[in-house]
């Protein structure tokens, strides 16, 4: 399926703001942040350390009076550095440092909601330093389009119990968000990702690109605002 058409089928699957985080947490309770390299505030803070970087999340929501901050879709990062899981090539071009999901900094445990009806497709305990730690992919089907979803950062007691094939209905809980001790040492947030071809993975799928591989990876993954509906204001 095209671009176009794929999110125009998203954006015709939900008629408003669509809930991926805790059902009591209302649109105003959610702000756009700006974690790109253009963000000079964000220079300031040591992004290798998430301690230093849950406090900025935390004096940010509290300065506006949020409980969520979102954003980051195809946003460049200097946040990717500090793994070699990113930046493994001496190819500028080829280190992966730009941002294929949304991703919602909220408090550890919030409870993660499936967004759409669907199934379990499966999950996997991403371990690399800087990776998504446990990870839920759920596969859907509308007018006989296949795609999926992707929450990554979550706490390692979501993945239990969990079978591959599973129903699951929209505004499901599925999980809660990870500490940053099981999330991939991350401030806790969800990363959340729309996927068209998953290429036979299985519980993983790249949530950051290079410039190299950017184009294939903008039109396999679109923005999953057109789903969300979240303001961008």
């Amino acid at each position: 399926m095209g671009t176009t058409n794929f999110s125009e089928l998203l954006s015709r699957l939900t008629s408003g703001f669509t809930r991926v985080l805790d059902v009591n947490l209302k649109e105003e309770d959610y702000i756009v942040i700006d974690l790109s390299e253009d963000n000079v505030e964000l220079g300031k803070v040591d992004v290798s350390s998430s301690r230093a970087f849950s406090n900025y999340i935390a004096e940010y929501l509290n300065a506006f009076g949020k409980k969520v901050a979102f954003g980051g879709y195809s946003e460049v990062r200097k946040l990717y550095k500090r793994s070699e899981l990113f930046t493994a090539s001496e190819d500028e071009d080829s280190n992966r440092n730009i941002h294929l999901g949304l991703d919602f900094w909220a408090d550890a445990y919030t409870d993660v909601l499936a967004v759409l009806d669907g199934r379990i497709h499966s999950f996997n305990d991403n371990t690399n330093f800087g990776d998504y730690g446990p990870t839920i992919i759920l596969e859907h089907k509308f007018e006989e389009m296949q795609f999926y979803s992707l929450y990554g950062h979550l706490s390692r007691a979501s993945l239990e119990n969990l079978t591959p094939g599973t129903p699951v209905k929209k505004g499901e809980k599925i999980g809660q968000l990870g500490t940053a001790e099981e999330n991939g040492d991350y401030a806790p947030h969800l990363h959340f990702q729309i996927i068209e071809e998953l290429d036979e993975k299985i519980g993983d799928f790249p949530g950051v690109t290079s410039r190299r591989d950017l184009d294939f990876y903008l039109q396999n993954c679109p923005d999953p605002n057109y789903l969300l509906k979240l303001r961008n204001s």
